[in-house]
């Protein structure tokens, strides 16, 4: 039963190495140790500060960007406004451009057609008017012997044709 009654000696030596142990712990270890676990807490509270810090600075670069994102949104909407714009007055430049080119070509194909009418008319007359000039040859060149036939033919002539 020696083994589960201990000594009085045993448990005073026990009790002075305990209190050794205890004493040269608080003199040597428990101020390193509770420094460093400070050390740890501080630094721990720090990173979380950071990570506290990071988040609101992502929150607003993550604000930054949906403005950015919005304005570069409006802007792009600006510019294919613009690029439709433009392209309804190019076209619309076109169309009076070719419009009054047609218009131009119209006009001078019609001034040309007047020209050529014109001188085809002349022509015409011209033709007529030799054509008549040999006819009253030949027909002047039998009648010629008989004068009143040749001014009852003049004047029968003249009543006939009607100049323009």
């Amino acid at each position: 039963m020696s083994l589960v009654t201990p000594d009085l000696g045993l448990i005073f030596w026990t009790l002075v190495t305990f209190l050794l142990l205890v004493f040269l712990l608080g003199k040597f270890a428990w101020k390193p140790i509770l420094k460093m676990v400070n050390e740890r807490e501080a630094s721990i509270e720090e990173a979380l500060k950071a990570a506290e810090r990071a988040r609101d600075e992502m929150k607003s670069l993550q604000a930054d960007n949906e403005a950015i994102l919005k304005e570069a949104r409006e802007e792009r909407e600006r510019i294919l406004k613009e690029a439709r714009e433009m392209k309804n007055k190019i076209v619309s430049d076109a169309k009076d451009a070719a419009s009054a080119e047609a218009e131009k070509a119209v006009t001078s194909a019609k001034a040309a057609i007047e020209a050529e009418k014109a001188a085809a008319v002349a022509e015409l007359k011209n033709q007529a008017a030799v054509l008549s000039i040999e006819v009253a040859e030949k027909v002047l060149g039998r009648e010629l012997s008989a004068e009143n036939k040749q001014t009852e033919m003049i004047s029968k002539m003249i009543d006939e044709v009607k100049f323009n």
